[in-house]
């Protein structure tokens, strides 16, 4: 049994990671991490949202003395989308603010990724129903203009 196992480890494993992630929006780029990062808010705010949030663990690893690739969520969202999220769903808005997610590849470029908004929000479209489905496919674009603009 325990043969069997590794064997679908080996074989089936690595073939999931290379799928895409449902929901998913995966930019890669020529750009270099701290590149992408920058960018990135630069978009963010070019967009019309706002940073709100940001973590990683490699500043925090790096002083611990453990290397680790570049690794940052980007939170980002902006007070009028939060209002009119919260006059469709309350519990949506544990939702908010929406990452994008820039890491570093081992060859020294970054990828930027994030969850379509659509996607984030579609387990409260029950409750918030058209206005939310709407909020979210403006957030949409949004967010793919973040994107654009951030790997370009």
């Amino acid at each position: 049994m325990r043969v069997l196992w590794a064997l679908f480890c080996c074989l089936v494993v690595p073939a999931w990671a290379e799928e895409p992630r449902s929901g998913w929006a995966v930019y890669p780029t020529d750009k270099s991490y701290d590149e992408l990062v920058a960018a990135t808010k630069v978009a963010v705010k070019e967009n019309g949202l706002i940073v709100v949030t940001q973590a990683g663990p490699t500043k925090a690893a790096a002083a611990r003395g453990i290397t680790i690739p570049g690794n940052l969520v980007i939170g980002a969202f902006n007070n009028d989308y939060a209002v009119r999220v919260l006059e469709t769903s309350v519990p949506a808005m544990i939702e908010a603010p929406i990452r994008f997610y820039v890491t570093e590849n081992e060859d020294g470029t970054a990828t930027l990724s994030y969850k379509t908004p659509s996607f984030v929000f579609a387990p409260y479209v029950y409750e918030g129903g058209e206005p939310l489905r709407e909020i979210a496919l403006e957030l949409d674009t949004k967010f793919q203009a973040v994107a654009e603009s951030a790997v370009k």
